[in-house]
This record gives structure tokens, sequence and C-alpha cells, in this order.
């Protein structure tokens, strides 16, 4: 299969156009608790880097769980990052920041429910909140809204406040991941209208890392986003970026191609054919 062509990468894309697509089904064959549960196989994970730039693909459980292992023998250790999360978007920070300050604290679920992002399997991601909440980490969202990506494509980067200063080069090859992950079935001038919607989040998950770089970040995001050519790691100052570290987790036979700092593999998700749930 298309290691492109991933659930991952076609539902983060769609959101942009606010499209609900069948691939969100594949994601219930992992229950609740598979995030929580070992990680398989000889893979190991630790974070190095005050500012770690964490990797995924989205439904893949064995990824979570490696991740999960690693952030909790982090904090174990005394560090107090920030958790910043893709999947949490950045007009719904007030609601997170005023729910964090309630007393008594919400728990995890409450958090989910108020403010985050549709389209999710929120299952793979509660442990993390979870673990923000148990030690008073804050929850940074770094995501921009359909919305907001919709209003990227009618306008451009510089209406909407980003930086338009992109190079062509970063653009095409966004562009062109992004038609190949939707199997070849958008035309060339919706994926250059959403590969800037894709440089706006990029932006934005470099702007939050940013903001809270001083106390130190774990970020949450698909391994487009930490992508050092094209993903947030290009957007990040030059001292952020040397406090940085840029980790892909990527499944087992997929070539990092040399886009991350760092990268580790596990076993791949048992999936359908994404690209046949498109074409129906």
């Amino acid at each position: 299969m298309n290691p492109h062509c991933t659930p991952g990468w076609a539902a983060a894309s769609m959101r942009v156009l606010g499209l609900a697509l069948a691939l969100g089904l594949a994601l219930a064959l992992a229950v609740a608790g598979c995030a929580q549960a070992p990680a398989t196989g000889p893979t190991e994970l630790q974070l190095r880097q005050p500012i770690t730039l964490l990797g995924e693909v989205h439904d893949n459980a064995a990824q979570h769980a490696l991740r999960l292992q690693a952030l909790q023998a982090w904090l174990a250790t005394g560090a107090r990052p920030a958790l910043v999360m893709e999947q949490f978007d950045r007009d719904r920070q007030a609601t997170l920041d005023r729910l964090r300050l309630q007393q008594p604290p919400p728990d995890a679920d409450a958090l989910i429910k108020a403010a985050g992002a549709p389209g999710w399997n929120w299952a793979f991601y509660r442990p993390y909140v979870d673990l923000a909440l148990r030690y008073g980490l804050p929850v940074v969202a770094a995501n921009v809204s359909r919305e907001e990506a919709r209003q990227v494509m009618r306008e451009g980067l510089k209406a909407t406040g980003f930086d338009p200063a992109v190079p062509p080069e970063i653009v095409q090859t966004l562009s062109d991941s992004i038609r190949e992950s939707h199997c070849g079935m958008l035309d060339a001038p919706t994926a250059q209208r959403m590969a800037l919607a894709q440089v706006a989040r990029d932006q934005s998950i470099a702007r939050a890392v940013e903001a809270q770089a001083a106390r130190g970040v774990v970020l949450l995001a698909g391994n487009g986003h930490v992508r050092t050519d094209t993903g947030a790691p290009r957007w990040l100052t030059p001292a952020t970026r040397a406090r940085s570290e840029s980790i892909g987790v990527l499944e087992e036979g997929v070539d990092d191609g040399g886009r991350y700092d760092r990268s580790v593999r596990t076993v791949v998700q048992e999936r359908g054919d994404p690209c046949e749930g498109m074409k129906r």
C-alpha cells in the first residue's frame, strides 16, 4: 500500500474541506485501552531534548503506546513540559485554560468534550491529556480550525495572518504529498490550496511551540507536521530549533527520507485500503 495514503494523512487533509471520511471507521478497530498497552517488539523511544516534536501515524495503537511510555518516563525525571497538541484547535485555547483552573479540576473526558476537535479518535489521546492534568502541565492547542483552514484556502496566508514567504519547493512538496495521500483523486489547484492550509497548520504549531519553549515542550502531531524540511520545524526560530528534536514515529517499511532528526519504527497498524474507501 502507498505509505503516504494512510488514514492519518487523508483524515488530516480532509479536515480542511470539512468532509467526513469513511476512513474514520478504521480507527474503531483500536479499543480505548490500546493506547495504554505495552508496545510490542524491541522499539524504544527516549525523549532527549527539552523541546521534542513527536510524530505519529494517527491510527497506530502501538505508536501511541510507545509515545505515552516515553512521556511518562520523562515526567518521572522531573520534567514538566507543556503538552502541545495538534488535536486541539487554537480557537479553543481559552476554553482549555478556563477548565484547567476550575476547582475541582476537570478530568480528561470533560476537557476533551469541551475543547477537543472533531474527527479524532480520542481514545488514543485521552491518556496524554490525563497525564497533563495529573502533572499540572499546560495543554496547548496548536491546530487551526476547519473554518480557518478554509479561509486560508480562499484568501491565502497573508490575509489570514500567516507568513506568506513560503519557498515554492515546500508548497510543491506538500501539494504532491496531499495528492498522493488522496490517491490521485484531487486536482492540482485544489491540492495547492490545501498545501497552503497545511503551511498554516505548521506555522500555527510552530507558534504554539515557541510560546512554551522556555519551559520545554512535547508536541503530539502527525509525522507530516514534524518533518524538518516542510513541517513545523521549518518555522521555528533558530534558537528554539537548536533546543528541539524532531522524531518521526513511522511504521515498519517506511523510509524516513532524512526528513527527521531521528526516527523510530513500530509495527504496521492493520487497516483496510484507504484508497478503496475514497473511491466509494
